[in-house]
């Protein structure tokens, strides 16, 4: 009944803008029929067990129409993906811009992040499916633009203290990132989902307290070139521990 009701409104809606209006705010009602179909079933059925005559049903739309949009199965994935992880991206990027200190910044977005991973289409369209679907490359292309942002801008904000090369910024962000994305894969195959990802939270907020002692203890972070003579800033951490 009430589905009925909103296809009233919106059609009355449309008859009263002009023609070329309405033809696009009917293509733009079907792609979104489309996406939206295409995310619920991605998310329950996953992409190799979801057909594309199942997404036209459930979006009452012809194949053709579906063509019209996208190429093909693989063009619709990559639609959807996106929403998803674009949701996420800004749910994470709220939850960082809700702190002014740097290091409860990286905690909020931390917490941000394994929370995203209890969501089933997270879980299922972005980190199970994504990089076999997408392949390696493009699947990175689109962590580039979303996530990945949202690291290196902790990770600036976090060594702001320290006189850094761009390039070690950028290797820290990587490295980061690159302990964030294990994190995920491990929570999404976790049979305890929860658990693994409170295990996940105490193990980067370990690394991120040791970080944080030593950059407001004023111990220098060590030199790339100098690391293969000698380890002085662990001489220096327990000097800061004995005082």
């Amino acid at each position: 009944m009430t589905g009925n009701r909103d296809e009233s409104v919106a059609d009355e809606r449309l008859r009263g803008l002009p023609a070329t209006s309405r033809r696009q705010e009917y293509s733009a009602s079907t792609r979104r029929a489309l996406v939206e179909v295409a995310t619920e079933l991605f998310t329950r059925r996953g992409y190799a067990r979801t057909s594309l005559d199942e997404i036209v049903a459930g979006a009452r739309v012809t194949k053709g129409a579906l063509y019209h949009h996208f190429s093909g199965k693989q063009a619709l994935f990559e639609s959807v993906f996106e929403s998803v992880e674009e949701r996420a991206a800004r749910d994470i990027q709220r939850a960082v811009r809700g702190h002014r200190d740097p290091w409860d910044k990286a905690l909020g977005g931390l917490r941000a992040f394994l929370a995203v991973l209890q969501e089933p289409g997270y879980r299922r369209i972005v980190v199970a499916d994504g990089p076999g679907v997408l392949g390696d490359e493009r699947y990175r292309e689109h962590e580039q633009r979303t996530t990945f942002g949202i690291v290196r801008e902790i990770v600036s904000s976090v060594l702001i203290s320290y006189d850094l090369e761009p390039s070690m910024v950028e290797t820290f962000s990587r490295v980061f990132f690159g302990a964030m994305s294990a994190a995920g894969t491990a929570v999404c195959s976790a049979k305890d989902t929860r658990r693994a990802s409170l295990e996940a939270e105490a193990a980067i907020a370990y690394i991120l307290a040791g970080l944080r002692q030593m950059a407001e203890s004023g111990v220098p972070l060590p030199k790339p070139d100098r690391l293969g003579a000698d380890f002085d800033f662990i001489d220096d951490l327990d000097e800061v521990d004995q005082a």
